[in-house]
């Protein structure tokens, strides 16, 4: 037994020491892994594209199964592997049912049952890339909602920054040019009354065609 230690107090000791391990280790790995960070840019920057990447990656993890099916045939059928396994299938199945390998034609000119196989592919097919479509569109519209809300509030911290410089310069008496923006500036601006404004001035550009 170390002296000067009773054996409740060595425990703790223990303990402690066990806990101090836990936390190095992770602090040491996010060491290891920042050592390769790109030192043209800032720290600022390189935690956003981490934090996009880990959302994204979320995104991936949060996937159903049937989401992941139709991924899987959707990644697939985008690539030219595809293309060529059909090439390869058509012609094979053309070749066998002309009758001139010594095969017993199945699927005579025109191809009744291949054309019901491909169709029904096509269905299937359709259908897995119309459910990815609708994942993304839904996680775009997520990153849309957040640049928005983003926009929106920098949008709000310029005009307080502005009205703040405003003040600033009324009690340090400097004297602002009569055909300055800022006035303009220093406005609220409010969504609604910039997609009113958007749609009435589309309004009157399609009535002066």
């Amino acid at each position: 037994m170390a002296a000067g230690f009773l054996p409740g107090e060595l425990i703790k000791a223990k303990r402690n020491s066990v806990c101090l391990m836990q936390l190095s280790q992770p602090d040491q790995e996010n060491k290891k892994d920042h050592t390769e960070d790109n030192p043209a840019l800032s720290k600022v920057i390189e935690r956003n594209i981490r934090t996009i990447i880990f959302l994204r990656q979320k995104a991936a993890r949060e996937r159903s199964f049937q989401d992941r099916t139709a991924d899987v045939f959707t990644s697939f059928s985008g690539r030219m592997v595809f293309v060529y396994v059909h090439v390869v299938w058509f012609g094979v199945w053309i070749l066998l049912n002309s009758g001139r390998v010594g095969v017993v034609p199945f699927d005579p000119f025109p191809y009744g049952l291949l054309t019901m196989i491909v169709s029904l592919e096509a269905i299937f097919l359709s259908t897995f890339v119309l459910i990815s479509q609708n994942r993304l569109s839904e996680e775009s519209e997520r990153r849309a909602d957040l640049d928005l809300h983003i926009g929106l509030l920098t949008e709000h911290e310029l005009t307080r920054v502005l009205q703040m410089l405003e003040s600033i310069q009324d009690k340090i008496g400097v004297e602002i040019h009569e055909e300055s923006e800022l006035a303009d500036l220093e406005m609220e601006t409010r969504p609604e009354d910039v997609l009113a404004e958007i749609e009435r001035l589309q309004q009157r550009a399609l009535k002066g065609k």
